[in-house]
């Protein structure tokens, strides 16, 4: 029978046996299958996710948005008459209140004009004193028959006029002395001036104004912080200010680190028509001055508080054109679709109104692979990974 075999067949029948051996021997070794892969009784594989208990909660409502923080009041100080800068009494950076001296213009020429109008008038009250004496002289002899009446009338209108001569007097009194007070520079509030722009020697003049700020006075406690916030947002906005203070956190502009908490003040009177946005203008005290005029930082403002509500996380919810969705987990270990009504969500807790009961587990990773009825493993939580590398010195 052997020698009826072809030659090929026979070059053949060795392999042949080799491989029917190494298929008797494999199914003989046990195998181990991950968890992740075990069959489910279905025949598919269990899905490893990783899931969250939909819990109760207060959650409170907060909206974002960037702004950049201002001065409450800012102030250029100029010169408001022409003269030389002859002393300055500010350090740049200082803080000074109001009323406090910061700069000097030459104030000779102005007290100069002053003491002549002030001169001008003692002359003018001399003369009319005068005046007076001779209209009394005049009646008493025109009651005598001793004196014309044109002449009683002609003493009463020169008293008429030297009187007033002395108003006109008061007046140029009053126009020197605010020329001269205006020599003195003083603060118009508390506040911190910057970097002096004009030294002491310069000429300054009222006309070149625009140019010649000496200093410019900022008040930073408080500041002000102007944001924009999309204009759905103003109906829910407006009734949070109609129930009292609305609070508003600023943050560095990367969010890690708080700079101030302050409160709403108002919002602009109309809504931008090119964003669809509409500003609004927050206060700070900002007694640690962490807040810089022209700082850009990102304003969380809180609206409401929800007490008690149902809560998942905002990254269970997932959305279809029939609406969001989660996976919750039976005790079968099996996952069914549950139709959500989202309510408030804030990226990172979302507030279910239905769908779902407290205590429910719901899916929070591993959603690409499930389907309605599919066997799941529950894997734990990530946690945050610990440091083992010794810990630096203080100092």
């Amino acid at each position: 029978m052997t020698s009826t075999l072809s030659p090929r067949l026979r070059l053949l029948l060795p392999r042949a046996a080799l491989i029917g051996g190494c298929l008797m021997l494999s199914m003989q070794l046990p195998v181990n299958i991950p968890p992740a892969l075990a069959q489910a009784p279905g025949g598919a594989p269990a899905v490893p996710v990783t899931v969250s208990a939909a819990v109760a909660r207060d959650v409170p409502v907060v909206v974002r948005g960037i702004g950049a923080v201002q001065a409450s009041q800012t102030a250029a100080i100029r010169t408001r008459v022409d003269g030389a800068l002859e002393e300055v009494f500010f350090t740049e950076g200082q803080e000074v209140k109001r009323g406090d001296l910061l700069a000097r213009i030459d104030p000779r020429p102005y007290q100069a004009v002053l003491d002549q109008v002030l001169a001008r008038k003692a002359a003018n009250a001399a003369a009319l004193a005068n005046a007076r004496l001779n209209l009394a002289r005049s009646i008493d002899l025109a009651r005598n028959q001793f004196a014309a009446r044109q002449v009683v009338d002609t003493r009463a209108a020169e008293v008429a006029q030297l009187e007033a001569q002395l108003k006109a007097d008061d007046a140029a009194i009053s126009a020197a002395q605010v020329n001269f007070d205006y020599t003195s520079i003083t603060a118009p509030f508390d506040g911190r001036v910057g970097l002096r722009q004009v030294d002491p020697g310069n000429l300054l003049r009222f006309a070149d104004n625009a140019a010649t700020a000496i200093v410019t006075l900022s008040q930073i406690r408080p500041v002000a912080v102007l944001f924009t916030l999309p204009q759905d947002t103003l109906p829910a906005v407006q009734a949070a200010m109609a129930r009292g203070r609305v609070p508003v956190t600023a943050l560095t502009s990367d969010e890690g680190r708080t700079l101030g908490e302050g409160a709403l003040l108002t919002t602009d009177s109309a809504i931008d028509a090119a964003t669809g946005t509409i500003r609004m203008k927050a206060s700070f005290p900002n007694e640690d001055t962490r807040m810089w005029p022209g700082q850009f930082v990102t304003v969380q403002m809180q609206l409401e508080v929800l007490p008690g509500v149902l809560t998942v996380p905002s990254v269970a919810v997932q959305r279809s054109p029939d609406g969001p969705y989660v996976y919750v987990v039976k005790d079968d270990q099996t996952v069914q679709l549950v139709r959500v009504e989202l309510g408030h969500d804030n990226s990172a807790v979302a507030v279910l109104r239905r769908g779902v009961e407290a205590g429910a587990r719901v899916v929070v990773a591993g959603h690409s692979r499930l389907r309605p009825g599919a066997k799941v493993t529950v894997a734990p939580p990530p946690q945050a990974p610990t440091s083992t590398a010794p810990a630096r010195p203080s100092g």
